[in-house]
């Protein structure tokens, strides 16, 4: 599998394709080694959001957005991409971080063989555990990411362990399984505009650690808070290692389908009103009817992120330093809601929550971009990271 293959130093032309829970972007990039990579072309389609969720319906409307996207990038006509790269958010695949531990009496050798082996292994394990526990015995699970976090030799960290002996082993790796069914699909479209190419996946929650961990030296204690269209992501890292993570089904979708019913109206008219009300353009009557609604709302957000947070600490301390990502358009509303709710914050963190946004300010001077570009926050993430491995992955 070549998790420690050599690099090589050829310039391309990348695609990377992000699928999300609300929307689904594509960006044209060139790739560099030394300088900045260069996005040439950026387009996003957002999805329609429906009264109900349904995950049939919702993944036909996701693998139409796709084929939008991928003809407008073919039909832009700027360069054939050389790889293609496919992100994708946790509505999409299952992922965890594991530990590998292999003691010997005698030193042995870590080789390339033996890492490999000792992935697949683990692999097999994690596939199994999972459909035994979910009761998904029929479907068919690809690895797409497996990705080494930390190596210790003899309880040391090594960053270059081939080749060296010991009679220790730890590996800590995170590994992501997506459905056969999903990816075939995705494969399928991209083959109607781009022929000769193969898709390599990945994951969002791994693209944006390890960025945030790369531009963001804080200590490596951090969270990270992706709030998508219908589930929203909160994953913790401890001393530059993606630890555990978990998910709960309400994104910002969430406060549309839930105000839109309690106001008896349509999803557009909610989103139209909420818009309004958080730009401060509603007037007093309209504020009066639909501020009970909303803190009923975000009370019911909030909860359910509480119990997260207390589930994913297991006990222990969590960081204080959150970095979200979500729609431009939210970002100040779910900001101001985390921040002004406690929840009992101090008995899982040692300070209040710092929430830094991961938008265009944050992102700005790691990603060139073309005259007109859309500046899509996941885009840029997600090619900063594929330029950053796109020679090893």
């Amino acid at each position: 599998m070549g998790i420690f293959s050599k690099q090589k130093s050829k310039e391309e032309i990348i695609l990377v394709l992000d699928i999300g829970s609300s929307s689904v972007g594509g960006a044209l990039f060139s790739a560099n080694n030394i300088g900045k990579p260069k996005i040439m072309y950026a387009v996003r389609e957002d999805l329609q959001i429906t009264p109900d969720l349904d995950f049939s319906r919702f993944q036909i409307l996701t693998m139409s957005a796709l084929d939008r996207v991928v003809e407008s990038v073919y039909r832009k006509g700027l360069a054939t991409p050389d790889r293609i790269f496919c992100t994708l958010s946790s509505s999409w695949y299952v992922s965890q971080t594991r530990t590998i531990h292999l003691e010997k009496n005698v030193p042995f050798e870590f080789t390339n063989k033996l890492a490999d082996s000792l992935l697949e292994k683990e692999i097999a394990l994690f596939k199994e555990e999972y459909m035994e526990s979910h009761g998904d015995m029929s479907n068919i699970w690809r690895p797409i990411e497996m990705k080494n976090i930390k190596i210790s030799l003899n309880g040391y960290d090594v960053e270059n362990p081939v080749g060296q002996s010991a009679k220790d082993l730890e590996m800590i790796i995170f590994i992501a399984l997506g459905s056969e069914d999903v990816l075939s699909q995705i494969e399928n479209i991209v083959a109607k505009y781009f022929h000769h190419s193969t898709i390599k996946f990945n994951s969002f929650a791994l693209a944006s650690f390890t960025v945030i961990r790369d531009i963001h030296a804080n200590g490596g204690d951090f969270l990270m808070v992706d709030i998508g269209g219908e589930v929203t992501d909160i994953v913790m890292t401890k001393k530059d290692v993606l630890r555990e993570s978990v998910s709960f089904p309400m994104g910002r979708n969430f406060i549309l389908r839930s105000l839109a019913s309690m106001m008896d109206t349509s999803i557009d008219e909610a989103k139209s009103v909420l818009s309004l009300y958080k730009d401060g353009h509603a007037n007093v009557e309209v504020k009066k009817k639909i501020e009970p609604m909303l803190h009923k709302i975000r009370n019911m957000w909030l909860d359910k992120f509480q119990s997260s947070l207390s589930n994913l600490s297991h006990d222990i301390s969590i960081p204080s330093t959150i970095f979200m990502t979500v729609d431009d358009a939210y970002a100040d509303y779910f900001t101001g809601l985390i921040q002004a709710e406690q929840f009992n914050q101090y008995s899982l963190t040692h300070s209040k929550f710092k929430i830094i946004p991961l938008d265009k300010e944050v992102l700005h001077g790691h990603m060139g971009f073309g005259d007109g570009v859309l500046r899509d926050p996941f885009l840029t993430i997600e090619s900063i990271y594929i330029n950053r491995f796109s020679a090893k992955i």
